[in-house]
Protein backbone atom coordinates (compact mmCIF):
# COMPACT_ATOMS: atom_id res chain seq x y z
CA UNK A 1 0.00 0.00 0.00
CA UNK A 2 1.44 3.45 -0.96
CA UNK A 3 2.11 6.31 1.38
CA UNK A 4 -0.45 8.40 -0.50
CA UNK A 5 -3.08 5.81 0.18
CA UNK A 6 -2.17 5.70 3.87
CA UNK A 7 -2.30 9.51 4.10
CA UNK A 8 -4.98 10.67 1.65
CA UNK A 9 -4.79 14.29 2.79
CA UNK A 10 -1.06 14.56 2.11
CA UNK A 11 1.03 14.27 -1.06
CA UNK A 12 4.54 12.99 -1.58
CA UNK A 13 7.21 15.26 -2.94
CA UNK A 14 7.04 13.56 -6.34
CA UNK A 15 3.27 13.93 -6.59
CA UNK A 16 3.43 17.53 -5.44
CA UNK A 17 6.17 18.40 -7.90
CA UNK A 18 4.12 16.94 -10.76
CA UNK A 19 1.01 18.80 -9.61
CA UNK A 20 2.54 22.28 -9.37
CA UNK A 21 4.97 21.93 -12.28
CA UNK A 22 8.35 22.17 -10.54
CA UNK A 23 11.12 19.66 -9.99
CA UNK A 24 11.56 17.49 -6.93
CA UNK A 25 14.94 19.13 -6.50
CA UNK A 26 13.23 22.54 -6.30
CA UNK A 27 10.89 21.35 -3.56
CA UNK A 28 13.81 19.86 -1.63
CA UNK A 29 15.60 23.22 -1.89
CA UNK A 30 12.56 25.16 -0.71
CA UNK A 31 12.24 22.72 2.17
CA UNK A 32 15.92 23.16 3.09
CA UNK A 33 15.69 26.97 3.20
CA UNK A 34 12.39 26.91 5.08
CA UNK A 35 10.34 28.43 2.29
CA UNK A 36 7.84 25.57 1.99
CA UNK A 37 8.16 22.62 4.35
CA UNK A 38 5.86 19.58 4.15
CA UNK A 39 3.84 19.63 7.35
CA UNK A 40 2.47 16.09 7.44
CA UNK A 41 3.90 12.59 7.79
CA UNK A 42 2.90 9.29 6.26
CA UNK A 43 2.52 6.14 8.36
CA UNK A 44 6.01 5.19 7.20
CA UNK A 45 7.46 8.49 8.33
CA UNK A 46 7.73 10.18 4.91
CA UNK A 47 7.07 13.89 4.85
CA UNK A 48 3.92 14.87 2.99
CA UNK A 49 2.54 18.12 1.66
CA UNK A 50 -0.84 19.13 2.99
CA UNK A 51 -3.39 21.12 0.94
CA UNK A 52 -2.23 24.23 2.82
CA UNK A 53 1.39 23.46 1.87
CA UNK A 54 0.42 23.10 -1.79
CA UNK A 55 -1.45 26.41 -1.62
CA UNK A 56 1.70 28.02 -0.23
CA UNK A 57 3.71 26.57 -3.12
CA UNK A 58 1.29 28.16 -5.59
CA UNK A 59 1.74 31.51 -3.86
CA UNK A 60 5.51 31.10 -4.06
CA UNK A 61 5.23 30.42 -7.78
CA UNK A 62 3.13 33.55 -8.29
CA UNK A 63 5.56 35.79 -6.42
CA UNK A 64 8.54 34.17 -8.16
CA UNK A 65 6.93 34.91 -11.52
CA UNK A 66 6.69 38.54 -10.42
CA UNK A 67 10.46 38.51 -10.00
CA UNK A 68 10.65 38.49 -6.22
CA UNK A 69 13.68 36.77 -4.61
CA UNK A 70 13.01 33.65 -2.59
CA UNK A 71 14.02 35.21 0.72
CA UNK A 72 11.65 38.08 0.06
CA UNK A 73 8.87 35.66 -0.76
CA UNK A 74 9.41 33.85 2.52
CA UNK A 75 9.26 37.11 4.47
CA UNK A 76 6.09 38.08 2.64
CA UNK A 77 4.32 34.80 3.25
CA UNK A 78 5.30 34.73 6.91
CA UNK A 79 4.41 38.37 7.55
CA UNK A 80 1.35 39.49 9.44
CA UNK A 81 -1.48 40.59 7.15
CA UNK A 82 -1.02 44.38 7.73
CA UNK A 83 2.67 44.10 6.82
CA UNK A 84 2.15 42.02 3.69
CA UNK A 85 1.04 44.88 1.45
CA UNK A 86 4.26 46.90 1.63
CA UNK A 87 6.50 44.47 -0.32
CA UNK A 88 3.66 43.83 -2.75
CA UNK A 89 3.28 47.54 -3.44
CA UNK A 90 7.02 47.84 -3.92
CA UNK A 91 6.96 44.89 -6.31
CA UNK A 92 4.06 46.46 -8.18
CA UNK A 93 6.05 49.66 -8.69
CA UNK A 94 9.00 47.68 -10.01
CA UNK A 95 6.72 45.74 -12.35
CA UNK A 96 5.18 48.97 -13.64
CA UNK A 97 8.66 50.33 -14.39
CA UNK A 98 9.60 47.08 -16.10
CA UNK A 99 6.43 47.14 -18.21
CA UNK A 100 7.21 50.72 -19.23
CA UNK A 101 10.73 49.76 -20.28
CA UNK A 102 9.45 46.74 -22.22
CA UNK A 103 6.82 48.89 -23.94
CA UNK A 104 9.56 51.30 -24.97
CA UNK A 105 11.55 48.40 -26.39
CA UNK A 106 8.47 47.16 -28.23
CA UNK A 107 7.88 50.60 -29.70
CA UNK A 108 11.49 50.60 -30.91
CA UNK A 109 11.30 47.10 -32.37
CA UNK A 110 8.16 47.72 -34.45
CA UNK A 111 9.73 50.33 -36.77
CA UNK A 112 12.86 48.17 -37.05
CA UNK A 113 10.72 45.26 -38.25
CA UNK A 114 8.98 47.52 -40.75
CA UNK A 115 12.27 49.03 -41.90
CA UNK A 116 13.81 45.59 -42.36
CA UNK A 117 11.05 44.75 -44.82
CA UNK A 118 10.46 48.14 -46.40
CA UNK A 119 14.00 49.49 -46.28
CA UNK A 120 12.88 53.05 -45.65
CA UNK A 121 9.98 54.40 -43.61
CA UNK A 122 8.82 56.92 -46.19
CA UNK A 123 5.90 56.79 -48.58
CA UNK A 124 6.59 56.69 -52.32
CA UNK A 125 5.50 60.32 -52.56
CA UNK A 126 7.84 61.37 -49.75
CA UNK A 127 10.73 59.53 -51.38
CA UNK A 128 10.23 61.33 -54.69
CA UNK A 129 9.83 64.68 -52.94
CA UNK A 130 13.08 64.20 -51.02
CA UNK A 131 15.28 62.34 -53.51
CA UNK A 132 14.03 63.99 -56.72
CA UNK A 133 11.82 63.05 -59.65
CA UNK A 134 14.45 60.67 -61.04
CA UNK A 135 14.13 58.55 -57.91
CA UNK A 136 12.27 55.26 -58.32
CA UNK A 137 10.70 53.97 -55.06
CA UNK A 138 10.88 50.47 -56.55
CA UNK A 139 14.68 50.66 -56.18
CA UNK A 140 14.32 50.10 -52.43
CA UNK A 141 12.36 46.88 -52.98
CA UNK A 142 14.91 45.75 -55.54
CA UNK A 143 17.72 46.45 -53.07
CA UNK A 144 15.90 44.42 -50.43
CA UNK A 145 15.52 41.50 -52.84
CA UNK A 146 19.22 41.70 -53.63
CA UNK A 147 20.74 42.32 -50.19
CA UNK A 148 17.91 41.72 -47.70
CA UNK A 149 19.64 38.76 -46.07
CA UNK A 150 22.97 40.51 -45.50
CA UNK A 151 24.30 42.07 -42.28
CA UNK A 152 24.64 45.36 -44.15
CA UNK A 153 20.91 45.45 -44.92
CA UNK A 154 20.13 44.74 -41.27
CA UNK A 155 22.38 47.63 -40.27
CA UNK A 156 20.78 49.87 -42.89
CA UNK A 157 17.29 48.94 -41.67
CA UNK A 158 18.22 49.62 -38.04
CA UNK A 159 19.48 53.09 -38.92
CA UNK A 160 16.54 53.79 -41.23
CA UNK A 161 14.06 52.90 -38.48
CA UNK A 162 15.13 55.93 -36.46
CA UNK A 163 15.31 58.47 -39.29
CA UNK A 164 12.68 61.09 -39.93
CA UNK A 165 11.79 62.72 -43.24
CA UNK A 166 13.99 65.64 -42.17
CA UNK A 167 16.92 63.28 -41.59
CA UNK A 168 16.51 61.82 -45.07
CA UNK A 169 16.24 65.31 -46.52
CA UNK A 170 19.61 66.18 -44.99
CA UNK A 171 21.16 62.97 -46.31
CA UNK A 172 19.76 63.68 -49.78
CA UNK A 173 21.17 67.23 -49.75
CA UNK A 174 24.60 65.99 -48.63
CA UNK A 175 24.58 63.35 -51.36
CA UNK A 176 23.64 65.95 -53.97
CA UNK A 177 26.52 68.18 -52.92
CA UNK A 178 28.94 65.25 -52.99
CA UNK A 179 27.79 64.13 -56.42
CA UNK A 180 28.19 67.66 -57.78
CA UNK A 181 31.69 67.85 -56.30
CA UNK A 182 32.60 64.48 -57.87
CA UNK A 183 31.39 65.63 -61.28
CA UNK A 184 33.25 68.94 -60.97
CA UNK A 185 36.46 67.16 -59.97
CA UNK A 186 36.17 64.77 -62.89
CA UNK A 187 35.72 67.69 -65.30
CA UNK A 188 38.66 69.49 -63.71
CA UNK A 189 40.91 66.50 -64.39
CA UNK A 190 41.46 65.33 -60.80
CA UNK A 191 43.41 62.10 -61.14
CA UNK A 192 42.94 58.86 -59.19
CA UNK A 193 45.58 58.54 -56.50
CA UNK A 194 46.00 62.28 -56.04
CA UNK A 195 45.40 63.80 -52.62
CA UNK A 196 42.19 65.42 -53.86
CA UNK A 197 41.04 62.20 -55.48
CA UNK A 198 41.65 60.19 -52.32
CA UNK A 199 39.81 62.79 -50.24
CA UNK A 200 36.80 62.60 -52.55
CA UNK A 201 36.85 58.81 -52.41
CA UNK A 202 36.81 58.99 -48.61
CA UNK A 203 33.88 61.40 -48.71
CA UNK A 204 32.05 58.97 -50.96
CA UNK A 205 32.82 56.04 -48.64
CA UNK A 206 31.57 58.11 -45.68
CA UNK A 207 28.32 58.74 -47.55
CA UNK A 208 27.86 54.97 -47.87
CA UNK A 209 28.63 54.75 -44.16
CA UNK A 210 25.41 56.62 -43.48
CA UNK A 211 23.63 53.39 -44.41
CA UNK A 212 26.06 50.70 -43.23
CA UNK A 213 29.69 50.37 -42.20
CA UNK A 214 31.67 50.31 -45.43
CA UNK A 215 35.26 49.05 -45.45
CA UNK A 216 37.72 50.00 -48.19
CA UNK A 217 37.41 46.49 -49.61
CA UNK A 218 33.62 46.79 -49.72
CA UNK A 219 33.99 50.22 -51.29
CA UNK A 220 35.98 48.66 -54.12
CA UNK A 221 33.20 46.12 -54.66
CA UNK A 222 30.66 48.93 -54.89
CA UNK A 223 32.91 50.71 -57.38
CA UNK A 224 32.76 47.66 -59.63
CA UNK A 225 28.96 47.82 -59.69
CA UNK A 226 29.12 51.45 -60.82
CA UNK A 227 30.75 50.21 -64.01
CA UNK A 228 29.20 46.78 -64.45
CA UNK A 229 25.60 47.44 -63.38
CA UNK A 230 23.63 49.26 -66.12
CA UNK A 231 21.45 51.07 -63.59
CA UNK A 232 24.34 52.53 -61.65
CA UNK A 233 26.25 53.34 -64.83
CA UNK A 234 23.27 55.23 -66.27
CA UNK A 235 22.76 57.14 -63.02
CA UNK A 236 26.33 58.44 -62.81
CA UNK A 237 26.78 59.03 -66.54
CA UNK A 238 23.60 61.10 -66.61
CA UNK A 239 25.27 63.44 -64.13
CA UNK A 240 28.58 63.55 -65.99
CA UNK A 241 29.66 61.34 -68.90
CA UNK A 242 32.24 58.83 -67.72
CA UNK A 243 31.67 59.67 -64.04
CA UNK A 244 31.07 56.02 -63.13
CA UNK A 245 34.46 54.87 -64.44
CA UNK A 246 36.25 57.86 -62.94
CA UNK A 247 34.59 57.24 -59.57
CA UNK A 248 35.67 53.63 -59.66
CA UNK A 249 39.18 54.82 -60.43
CA UNK A 250 39.47 57.10 -57.41
CA UNK A 251 37.90 54.44 -55.18
CA UNK A 252 40.45 51.84 -56.33
CA UNK A 253 43.39 54.22 -55.98
CA UNK A 254 42.30 55.27 -52.49
CA UNK A 255 41.85 51.64 -51.43
CA UNK A 256 45.29 50.76 -52.79
CA UNK A 257 46.81 53.58 -50.72
CA UNK A 258 45.17 51.96 -47.68
CA UNK A 259 46.70 48.54 -48.39
CA UNK A 260 43.76 46.99 -50.26
CA UNK A 261 44.39 45.38 -53.66
CA UNK A 262 41.41 46.35 -55.86
CA UNK A 263 41.93 43.29 -58.05
CA UNK A 264 41.36 40.87 -55.18
CA UNK A 265 39.10 42.90 -52.90
CA UNK A 266 36.06 41.07 -51.54
CA UNK A 267 32.92 42.08 -49.64
CA UNK A 268 34.57 42.10 -46.22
Amino acid sequence: MSDDALAPDGMTVGSTAALVGVTVRTLHHWDAIGLVRPSERSHSGYRLYSPADVARIHRVLIYRELGMPLDGIGDLLDAEAPDATAPLRQQREQLAERISRLQGMLNAVDPMIEATSAGILLSAEEQVAIFGTDWQPSWVAEAHDRWGDTPQWAQYAERSAHRTAEDWQQIAENTSVLTADLAAAKRAGVTPGSAEGNALAERHRASIGMYFDCSHSMHVCLGRTYVNDPGYAAYYNAIEPGLNSWLRGIINANARSRGVDPDTATWT
